[in-house]
């Protein structure tokens, strides 16, 4: 395994970049989800928040795959 980024060719440093983001993205959206879960079971109160969780993961998960295209090299 490389232990220096900038040994990683510039398209290596892209394809990690994009799946570490889309990741991030499936987990934020996963965690909302989970979130919104546990207010309409009553464990947290409600104050409108499972439909705007719920809306926040759509939108993670919309923008995630469109809105991470590199711009420019690594």
């Amino acid at each position: 395994m490389l232990r220096n980024w900038n040994a990683l060719s510039d398209d290596m440093q892209i394809a990690l970049s994009r799946e570490a983001l889309y990741k991030a993205a499936e987990t934020i959206a996963r965690q909302a989800e989970v979130l919104a879960a546990e207010i309409e079971a009553g464990h947290l109160a409600d104050h409108g928040g499972p439909d705007a969780l719920r809306l926040l993961a759509a939108v993670v998960r919309v923008s995630g795959h469109d809105g991470m295209v590199p711009a420019g090299h690594a």
